[in-house]
């Protein structure tokens, strides 16, 4: 398996690869979905097997590097130019596990209100993390309180279950899928039976999707026991877990991308994507049947032919009209017939993570797609100027259409571009390793689907990935 990195040609811009809809097309794709949703089997997927242990990753330190004999807390943070730990003290009261962790925190430390600030601060933190107290640094994300609304406290999971209000349908059960890992079933089941108005279920990451690390000379890793080491694959091997379901339409959102404030223009947003996705599937569908008929007339293969260039962004080899009519049609055939995705991109305000590129490929072919800067090579200095200019950021804001246009499932493995793949740099039991990683669910396990990106607004990106992010106005009540 070759581990080739991306060829950036440029970023993907206004009209250039990015949909930028005005408020009548806007209107008219929530239309659509609204009219059209009840003929579909619609399902959201959701990838929420990861701990939360970066989210707490700085009061984690300040646990381990603290002397709280010889310094105080003003002194550890210029000591380690910590940005992340005044936010957070200074913002303690406004985070939804505030009352409880106090109230816990004075029953283990019955003299806590004679302790000075600093002390009272490192309690307040030991007992948020402590294995045998909190222990929010080893949960899920999914089951910590991120919200609280009239005295109670919401999870990302609650969130995203009422999120699916935007396509349910009468008196059916909305669909909801998590990916998790298997220590976590019961955390997420405590939460997800008390909602029985929703179909709920879970998968976990297969095992075989799992990659063996090896040591930095490329020799295989083991462990204490001499045992070999197989570290998971990355979200990448979810497109095993996506594959496994059965619905027409199924819409994948990050677990720590929900908002307490924006939620309305998370459903209008949600229904304009699924509007796009109806759209082009219906007339991607309606090309390929009469494709098949083999009656086509030569007007019609023209029209096809600029729908395809210029609607999906996919180009057709250069000699494409110097094929018989019989090659034309077997071409637009192959390109039609695959899995669709619309893809919601926001303007770049400096995120870290993947965007939306155009990129070349060694048969020359263009295309459209999600890259992070791990698939592209960072000493290449064109490439990190192409990959830094980006103007758009992708919020792995997603809808898939997975069905063929007779209703059959495609098999969504033969549309992964198994080169992109890449090398990771990790550490076991303070032993740097390497590890291979599978394409990413929405760069190359995606690579060869038709793919729509379309601007959405940054109010539908509300990511957590510190706990400082919680004191961000999505995440505060308006009247705080």
């Amino acid at each position: 398996m070759r581990n080739d990195k991306i060829k950036l040609l440029k970023s993907a811009t206004k009209d250039d690869g990015i949909w930028v809809l005005d408020k009548e097309e806007k209107a008219f794709y929530v239309a659509v979905f609204d009219k059209k949703k009840q003929y579909f089997n619609i399902e959201k997927f959701i990838p929420a097997s990861g701990a939360a242990t970066r989210m707490f990753k700085f009061l984690a330190e300040f646990l381990f590097e603290f002397d709280i004999e010889n310094e105080t807390i003003n002194a550890y943070i210029n000591r380690k130019k910590s940005n992340d730990l005044p936010i957070f003290l200074i913002g303690i009261k406004n985070f939804p596990f505030y009352v409880e962790l106090k109230k816990h925190t004075l029953s283990l430390y019955p003299e806590y209100e004679s302790y000075n600030s600093d002390k009272k601060s490192y309690c307040l933190i030991k007992t948020l993390l402590s294995k045998d107290c909190f222990n929010y640094g080893n949960k899920p994300k999914g089951v910590l309180p991120f919200h609280e609304k009239e005295g109670e406290k919401v999870t990302p999971i609650e969130e995203h279950l009422k999120e699916t209000i935007f396509y349910k349908r009468g008196d059916r059960k909305s669909k909801v899928h998590f990916t998790i890992s298997e220590e976590h079933l019961v955390d997420f089941e405590k939460i997800t039976s008390k909602y029985d108005d929703f179909d709920i279920s879970f998968s976990y990451q297969q095992p075989y999707t799992d990659t063996l690390a090896v040591n930095l000379d490329n020799s295989p890793y083991r462990d204490e026991q001499g045992n070999l080491f197989f570290r998971p694959g990355g979200h990448g091997a979810l497109i095993e877990n996506l594959n496994a379901l059965n619905s027409d339409i199924i819409f994948i959102k990050n677990i720590d991308n929900v908002s307490y404030n924006h939620i309305d223009d998370v459903l209008e947003n949600k229904k304009i994507l699924g509007g796009v996705l109806i759209t082009i599937q219906n007339q991607v569908f309606d090309y390929l049947k009469e494709i098949e008929k083999e009656t086509i007339t030569i007007e019609r293969i023209k029209e096809i032919s600029d729908f395809i260039t210029q609607k999906l962004n996919w180009n057709l080899p250069k000699e494409f009209f110097n094929f018989t009519q019989k090659e034309q049609l077997e071409k637009l055939f192959e390109i039609l017939n695959r899995p669709i995705r619309v893809c919601g991109m926001v303007k770049n305000e400096g995120e870290p993570g993947g965007g939306p590129f155009w990129i070349n490929h060694e048969d020359g072919r263009v295309s459209l797609q999600i890259v992070e800067s791990s698939q592209i090579d960072l000493n290449d200095t064109n490439q990190m100027n192409i990959f830094r200019n980006s103007t758009y950021f992708n919020p792995v804001d997603l809808v898939c259409g997975i069905k063929k246009y007779n209703g059959e499932k495609f098999d969504l493995n033969e549309y992964v571009d198994k080169s992109t793949g890449f090398i990771v740099e990790k550490n076991k039991n303070g032993n740097p390793i390497k590890g291979f990683e599978l394409p990413g669910l929405w760069n190359g396990a995606m690579a060869f689907w038709i793919t729509i990106f379309v601007e959405v607004p940054l109010t539908t990106f509300n990511p957590v990935k510190t706990v400082n992010d919680l004191l961000k106005s999505a995440h505060q009540s308006k009247n705080e």
